[in-house]
Order: C-alpha cells, then structure tokens, then sequence
C-alpha cells in the first residue's frame, strides 16, 4: 500500500505540474484543501477513489489515475452457479426478523426430520388452482403489487412473501396441464428474480446470486432462455456495487452479445457495461456503451420481457449517463442531469428517488455545493430508513466520507448525527 501511495503521488504530481497548476489550484478545483492534496502527493495520505477520479478527469489522465489508485474488488469473483446441492431456509422467529441461509440438501433434511414446529400446505384443491386461467392473471397482478410494494417498504417486509409466492408458482406448476404450465414456471421465475433483487438490497449478495440462478433454472424449465441473459445484468450489478469494474463489464457483455435475446435486456446490459467502463475511468467506452443502449431501449417492445429492469426512470439512459459522469470525476456534469431526471420521478417510487437522490446530493458535495447537499439529503434519510437498502446506504457512505471534510460547516454539523444514524446497523 504505501508503494502504491506512492506511485500515485509522484503521477498527480508529475500530471499537476504538467498542467501548470500549483496545489492550492489544483484543490480548489476539485475541492480539496491543499495540505491534504500535499499528503496525497507525497506519499503519506490514501487518495480516496473519488479524488482519483476527479483529478484523473481534471487533469486528463484518461482513467491512468484511477487506475493507480483502485483497491482490491471487496468479495472476490463470483462464482458461475449456485452448488447443485445447495438449500436455503427462511426462518420467520416470533422477534419478526427473518433469516435466510444456505445448508446442503443433508443438513436441511436433518433439520426437517428434528423440527418441532412446522407447517404443510394441502394439495387438496391445487391442481384445479393450476388449470384455472384466471389464477394465473391473479398471481400476475400479485407481482406486480410486490413490486410497488418494494418501492416503498424494507426488502424486509417484502421478501418472505415473494418466496413464499415462488414456492407456490413452482408446486402449481408440477400439478399444472400442459396448457398452463410453462406460464407458471416463468412467472415463479419472475418472483425469484425479484426476490434476488429484495435481497440484495438487504444485503445479502449470496442469496441474491442463489435467487438469481434458482430464477434462471426455473425459466428455462419453463421455455424462457431470456431469462438466463438478463441473469449476467443482475450479476453485474452485484460487482458494481462491490467496486469490480472488469467483471461488470465482462458480466455485461455477455449479456449484451447473447444470441437471440431481446432488444430491452441487450439495452439493460449495455447501461450496466457502460457503469462498468465508467468505474474504470474509461470514459470513450462509457459513452459509448451509452448511445448503443439507447439505441436498444427505444426498440423494446416492452412484451417479452416484461417485470425486468426498472419502470420508474422516464429515461434510464439519460439517468445512468448523470450517474456514469460522477464515477468518470465529473461531478458538476453529473449534478445537472441528476437535478432534471430525478424531479422526473414519480413520488410514489421511493427506493428510485432515494437512490438517485442520493446520489445527486453526492454529486453536488463534490462539486463543492455542500449546502445544496445538505438541503437535499435530509430529506432523503427518512426514506432510506424506510426503503432499508444496502445500495442506497453505499452512496450514503461516500456522502459521509465527503460531507466529513467540511465538519465545520454549519449545515454539515446540522445534518452528519442524522446521516451517521441513518448509516448505523438497525437493532434486532
């Protein structure tokens, strides 16, 4: 670490005198205070990743500094698949938290064959269920209630059901006519798709990797190999979030090149590859993997994949361009977009605006607006409380880290012991 310290140093150095800036310029431009720019040139201060990437963009290193400074992705490689022989139980205690927990297939049936308490679902009526048309538009539009419900409760209050509604799909599905059958495995695919989704903004990245594959497995027994595709775009988020640029890109990739597949899950994959390029300072490839993804959206049908992907965002990609500028140390850039697409958002969807709210609010702190940050988090911790979601809290996070250098700013001591709270684990 300190030879990597180093060796940043001496390039900020080396770039800054080469763009005749002295290091008072230099920080006042990026909104650093020039002892703490000096430490970071000398060797003996960490550069955070987000000073990196906006002096990496001040001083046109096209993504060299970033590279420099980039730590170790958190969490390792993902693997390919979930083990064959994997089970994972849910356990609702009186207390009202949940659990949930992988075991092996020998371990969960000792555990059945040992339970005291317990409960069965009869199967009397459950065929008949299963050949019933209008049992499937009723589960139909039982996920798409969940998924409002998402937008405005904790993953908490959310997932037992919607595993609970995959298991059914998945029993009607074994008892189900030909008929109806292939329509109820995807739409259990569908629930632990979501489910997958809800657990991550638990989170729990190993179940949502575990509901993701269990998603992908369920579709295509029942005729739907789409499904397995849009799987790489949700892994990729996974990496995202743990800061791994080139598996995001890769994860994406895959899914954007995959044959056959739908112009709306190659268009989501394309804005996942361009966060990834975006993470790694390459800002051509961003802005490229950009453009193709609008070019794919507007040719989604929006009928084959339906439920995939977020509908809260009037323009995604104009959405994901403000958030890709404030990862490539465009800060002031990636503000203006934010401040225009998230008032686009509709009030009801809370988990969207508190997702990119925040990130507007970091965009303008490191931009050196910090009272117009201030003013625009607060109202947003009451809502990340209530949403409960790790991704949000990432960005809080980094709010946190930059809010924290101007403690002595009044607004910023008016709002940290609300955003510190907002950030410490919730009791049990």
């Amino acid at each position: 670490m300190p030879e990597t310290m180093a060796t940043f140093g001496a390039e900020l150095r080396r770039r800054r005198l080469a763009a005749g800036l002295s290091l008072a310029e230099l920080g006042g431009l990026l909104h650093y205070s020039k002892g703490h720019l000096s430490k970071v040139e000398h060797g003996t201060k960490r550069p955070s990743p987000d000073l990196a990437r906006m002096s990496d963009a001040e001083l046109g290193a096209d993504g060299a500094l970033i590279a420099l400074a980039a730590r170790p992705p958190r969490g390792g490689r993902l693997a390919e698949r979930a083990a064959d022989d994997e089970v994972w139980l849910m356990n609702l205690p009186l207390g009202g938290e949940g659990r949930f927990h992988p075991m092996n297939r020998r371990e969960a049936l000792a555990v059945a064959s040992t339970s005291v308490l317990g409960f069965g679902l009869g199967a009397r009526g459950l065929a008949e269920t299963a050949a019933e048309p209008a049992a499937l538009d009723g589960f139909r539009a039982l996920l798409t209630q969940f998924r409002n419900l998402g937008q405005t409760a904790s993953p908490g209050a959310v997932l037992p059901a919607v595993i609970a509604q995959t298991h059914v799909l998945r029993d009607l599905a074994v008892r189900a006519p030909a008929r109806t059958r292939d329509d109820l495995l995807v739409l259990a695919a569908r629930f632990a798709e979501f489910a997958g989704w809800m657990a991550q903004e638990s989170g729990d990245d190993e179940a949502a990797l575990w509901w993701t594959a269990k998603a992908v497995e369920t579709a295509a027994a029942g005729g739907d190999r789409d499904l397995a595709a849009y799987a790489f775009v949700r892994r990729a988020l996974v990496t995202l979030y743990r800061d791994d640029a080139a598996q995001t890109v890769e994860l994406a990739h895959r899914a954007r090149t995959a044959r056959g597949v739908p112009a709306r899950i190659r268009g989501l994959a394309a804005q996942r590859e361009a966060q990834g390029h975006a993470l790694a300072g390459d800002g051509a490839a961003c802005m490229r993997g950009l453009d193709r993804a609008r070019g794919l959206l507007a040719a989604d049908s929006g009928e084959a994949v339906a439920g995939l992907g977020s509908r809260n965002l009037p323009d995604p990609v104009a959405m994901v361009t403000g958030w890709c500028l404030f990862e490539l140390g465009r800060p002031r850039d990636a503000a203006a977009i934010l401040d225009a697409e998230v008032a686009r958002i509709p009030p009801e969807a809370l988990r969207s605006r508190a997702r990119f709210g925040v990130r507007r609010a970091l965009a303008h702190a490191a931009a050196g607006e910090i009272d117009h940050a201030c003013a625009l988090t607060a109202p947003l911790l009451p809502v990340a409380d209530t949403v409960g979601s790790a991704t949000i809290a990432t960005d809080l996070r980094r709010l946190a880290r930059t809010l924290g250098r101007r403690r002595d700013h009044a607004p910023v001591r008016e709002l940290y012991p609300a955003l510190t709270a907002s950030l410490r684990p919730a009791e049990t």
